[in-house]
């Protein structure tokens, strides 16, 4: 296992994240750190970066610096994005951190930072065509791709410090500040001639800070059960609620809103603005928001050098196994009842009747079935459910996650308490509730049939006669716990699918 240092030195923040790559092609993000430097505030005067600015940047290095040694860090990245890229005294600032921090700080092309924040939300998001819309402190790049190709891109000079400073203008309220802002973008998009080429189904896909920040205001809002933000998805009504009610305020009030942080509530105007003029341009009304971004696009090529060449081919596949092996699962046996579940789920069609979609759900499941037992043998699908709940899982939608979860969680014994299920009402319905119950018997049955982790059972033919099914398993070896043990979800089995079950 190697350990890496991720610095991103941007116009309005600089970030580090400490990452352990794993073998195999693998990594988890161990550490992260997170400073406010406005490194771009007023650099469109005269182009340069400003001394206080230089200077707040090399103490925030040095701290991450510090970090990265006492974690055990064998390498940095650092990278810098549009201010640095646009400074004037570009040479003479990174040579003065080369002096003072030791650090080498490569300078990103606004070609090499869109492919980086493209690689971030593609290995990480099952959207195949998509219009990826990063806001940073200095600019804002639009990503158009499609069959997990990019066709177009382009970086806009501005972002919401930028347009903060440009329009900020004494004696003028927020809202008719954000409505320059609003017809300022409008023109700036109009001369982007491929635009108008984008297919009207794309998926608009959300990147950055500004977008992270509407997320939380808005989880906040509905009272939302998850705290995730990757593959939220966002109503644009939702967000011109939002947007109403932040451009008519003052800062001070806007710093009282939860959600927003202190670092960003004086730049939120503008950011909401850049937001809703690309809504109205494309006519979008629904958008996702990826917590992955351009950092992460360097995590996957370094974990997995051909992601500088093509996309993963199974997201969630890769995300799955980072898991099992970050939580230490048994993969011969987690493998075993995959399989197993996958099975049953076909063979079984006739009686759960579920589109092929399910296979989604029932994977996530089988796979981190036995996760909790990181935390604790007993009650161990509890604790799976939680942690599933809590995984950052990619290639999949928050609804998928809740479901795999619940499946995992009832798949020992019956633990489905409709109390638990009403707090994630708004992802999940009730005609859910059936189908959790339903792969949960499923699952249960393919984690008994490998109860040793041998894997004897190395497969299951059924039939369904009458008001009985008759499995038929295929074995290596004496499977005499694994049928005694799969036997036992009979009574559930009958309950759920109206039939009797023999193991034969």
């Amino acid at each position: 296992m190697a350990k890496i240092g991720i610095i991103d030195l941007g116009s309005n923040s600089a970030r580090l994240v400490i990452v352990n790559l794993f073998e195999e092609g693998y990594f988890m993000v161990e550490d992260e750190l997170k400073e406010s430097v406005r490194l771009g505030q007023d650099m469109d005067r005269n182009g340069f970066l400003k001394p206080q600015r230089v200077t707040e940047t090399i103490k925030t290095l040095k701290m991450f610096k510090k970090l990265c040694e006492t974690s055990g860090v064998e390498r940095i990245i650092a990278v810098a994005t549009a201010a640095v890229r646009r400074a004037k005294n570009q040479r003479s600032f990174l040579d003065e951190i080369q002096a003072a921090c030791g650090l080498r700080i490569s300078v990103l092309s606004e070609e090499s930072e869109a492919a980086l924040i493209y690689r971030g939300v593609i290995n990480s998001m099952d959207v195949p065509k998509g219009i990826i819309f990063e806001i940073g402190g200095g600019s804002t790049k639009i990503i158009y791709y499609n069959r997990r190709a990019v066709l177009h891109y382009a970086t806009l000079p501005f972002g919401a410090m930028t347009l903060t400073d440009l329009f900020a203008e004494e004696g003028v309220s927020p809202k008719e500040q954000t409505e320059k802002i609003e017809e300022f973008y409008m023109e700036q998009f109009k001369k982007i001639d491929w635009l108008g080429e984008v297919d009207p189904d794309v998926q608009m896909i959300g990147v950055g800070g500004s977008f992270r920040t509407l997320c939380k205001m808005n989880s906040i809002v509905r009272k939302y059960p998850l705290n995730i933000v990757h593959n939220y998805t966002f109503s644009v009504e939702d967000f011109r609620s939002i947007y109403e009610m932040v451009r008519v305020l003052d800062e001070d009030k806007r710093k009282r809103i939860r959600g927003i942080s202190m670092a960003r509530s004086d730049i939120m105007p503008a950011a909401f603005a850049i937001i809703k003029s690309f809504t109205d341009y494309m006519h979008v009304d629904i958008f996702q928001i990826s917590s992955c971004g351009l950092r992460e696009g360097i995590m996957f090529n370094q974990a997995i050098p051909m992601t500088e060449e093509r996309p993963l081919s199974d997201v969630l596949g890769y995300s799955i196994n980072t898991l099992v092996k970050y939580y230490g699962c048994n993969e011969k046996h987690v493998a075993n009842v995959v399989h197993l579940s996958i099975q049953l789920f076909k063979q079984l069609r006739v009686l759960h009747k579920f589109p092929r979609m399910y296979l989604k759900v029932l994977k996530i499941a089988a796979s981190l079935h036995d996760c909790g037992l990181r935390v604790r043998y007993y009650d161990g699908q509890r604790h799976s459910r939680y942690m599933i709940l809590n995984s950052a899982i990619y290639g999949v939608t928050h609804r998928e996650i809740v479901l795999a979860a619940f499946v995992a969680g009832c798949h020992r014994k019956e633990d489905l308490l409709p109390a638990d299920w009403q707090r994630y009402r708004d992802i999940v319905t009730e005609e859910d509730f059936d189908i959790v119950r339903k792969l949960g018997v499923l699952l249960n049955i393919a984690e008994s049939l490998d109860r040793s982790g041998s894997g004897v059972v190395t497969g299951v033919n059924c039939d369904v006669l009458g008001d009985s099914v008759i499995m038929k398993t295929e074995l290596c070896g004496d499977a005499t716990l694994e049928i005694a043990q799969a036997m036992k979800a009979n009574a559930e089995f009958k309950r759920t699918f109206k039939k009797n079950l023999d193991i034969l």
